[in-house]
């Protein structure tokens, strides 16, 4: 099995993306449902949000 080529995306808790916004994480569970934020959910059914679109779309909101 090759392995050496495997890209692992991290994911972010909705705390650590609550602190990212300086938002209350409650605000980013209600993102994550109303479609604002692209959410992966766990086995245990936890969202999870992957790092670099976080950070992508901070930077776009910082830009304007």
């Amino acid at each position: 099995m090759d392995t050496d080529n495997a890209v692992v995306e991290r994911l972010l808790t909705p705390a650590e993306v609550a602190t990212i916004f300086r938002v209350d994480p409650k605000t980013v569970s209600r993102w994550a449902r109303s479609g604002k934020l692209n959410a992966r959910r766990t086995l245990g059914g936890h969202r999870r949000y992957p790092e670099n679109e976080i950070w992508a779309l901070l930077d776009q909101h910082q830009g304007e």
